[in-house]
């Protein structure tokens, strides 16, 4: 029996507002998967992408601190972090990847490690501006990676 490996991608998405038009993008899975998807048809065409949907799945996000994790299998994970590194807008507003860690089986803990300490520094920045609803959200955001299956 053969065992299916993935790859987990920790990555944040930087969001250039300035650049972009008025509303902000808010971040969620649907269209961060659907600039992936479109930018893997267009670098490797419809086989790069048929190849690597089977396993393509961005696993969370957290709109507040920009983090997300993304599930591919190993054999694809170089093709779309080639593919992710084309990205340049979602919608009509400017964004870039960075890809904090690849990790095999332990994503939940370096996950929540990056996504507390960006939060840290969110909080810093924003100052007595932030909002018991933030607060929550954030929380929210940090139980579903505690929740997700290794």
């Amino acid at each position: 029996m053969v065992h299916f490996k993935n790859r987990y991608m920790v990555m944040e998405v930087f969001i250039d507002a300035g650049r972009g038009e008025c509303d902000p993008v808010i971040l969620t899975q649907f269209n961060i998967t659907k600039v992936i998807k479109d930018s893997i048809q267009l670098s490797f065409g419809e086989c790069g992408l048929a190849a690597s949907l089977g396993s393509l799945q961005v696993k969370y996000v957290n709109p507040v601190t920009k983090v997300c994790i993304i599930r591919v299998s190993r054999e694809c994970h170089q093709k779309v972090w080639t593919a992710i590194t084309m990205v340049r807008c979602i919608g009509k507003i400017p964004v870039s990847f960075n890809l904090l860690d690849v990790i095999g089986e332990a994503c939940k803990t370096a996950a929540l490690e990056c996504d507390e300490a960006k939060f840290e520094q969110y909080k810093l920045a924003a100052g007595d501006r932030i909002t018991p609803e933030i607060i929550q959200t954030v929380q929210t955001c940090f139980d579903k990676i505690r929740g997700l299956e290794s």
